[in-house]
């Protein structure tokens, strides 16, 4: 428990952020694409209460943090927000639009990262200071849970961001086909995990994005 606490302060405001901006980055290229379903829900907000999920936002991480905390061990963390309403139809070129909707929050992921990144390696530069520690552990969870949720969501599994980019680049014939598989996407990500295929797939993913932080930060 001494160390539950802890772990929760330093993870709860990167966890909330990369889920919920991730969320608000998907309705705001909506609307600019001509798609106000988002904006007239009040989706269009960096309030974190309109997109977090009870389940998905809240209880999700921490338990896998409490897990991690009182048993060791550095299991994946993830978790998901309200998704945000987007009518396809709604856009000005739904089939090449969507790419742009469904990109913007793998790259809001991306951006948030680099931020964290550069608040651990204001960290490292001032050891000395009363904060630098907590920075820096806040610093690492932000580009952690970043990271994550980043490639994710880039897996071209229906109804994943990437799964969207891919129906929009895929000649329209095979992409109604594709899209077919958006039912079943959450049972096959859920196999995936489960049977260790979708670890093997996504850590040497992450692995690589931190070596290009540490790269570009110096760490």
């Amino acid at each position: 428990m001494d160390s539950l606490i802890p772990t929760l302060a330093i993870w709860a405001l990167p966890v909330l952020l990369a889920i919920t901006l991730h969320e608000a980055a998907h309705g705001y290229v909506a609307r600019y694409f001509g798609d106000p379903t988002a904006d007239q829900e009040g989706r269009i907000t960096l309030n974190p209460f309109k997109h977090i999920d009870p389940v998905g936002t809240l209880l999700v991480p921490g338990a896998i943090l409490a897990l991690s905390s009182l048993f060791g061990g550095g299991g994946m963390l993830f978790g998901w927000a309200k998704p945000v309403p987007v009518n396809f139809s709604r856009l000005r070129k739904p089939k090449s639009d969507m790419l742009w909707v469904a990109a913007a929050g793998p790259f809001v992921n991306f951006l948030m990262a680099l931020g964290w990144a550069l608040l651990a390696k204001i960290a490292l530069s001032n050891p000395q200071s009363d904060y630098a520690m907590p920075m820096l552990e806040m610093g690492k969870a932000g580009m952690q849970i970043n990271t994550v949720l980043m490639v994710l969501n880039l897996l071209p599994i229906p109804p994943l961001d990437g799964g969207r980019i891919a129906v929009s680049l895929l000649p329209h014939r095979l992409a109604w086909q594709f899209s077919r598989i958006e039912p079943y996407g959450f049972p096959i990500l859920l196999l995936l995990l489960f049977t260790g295929i979708l670890g093997q797939v996504l850590w040497p993913l992450m692995a690589l994005f931190r070596i290009f932080l540490a790269t570009l930060f110096g760490f």
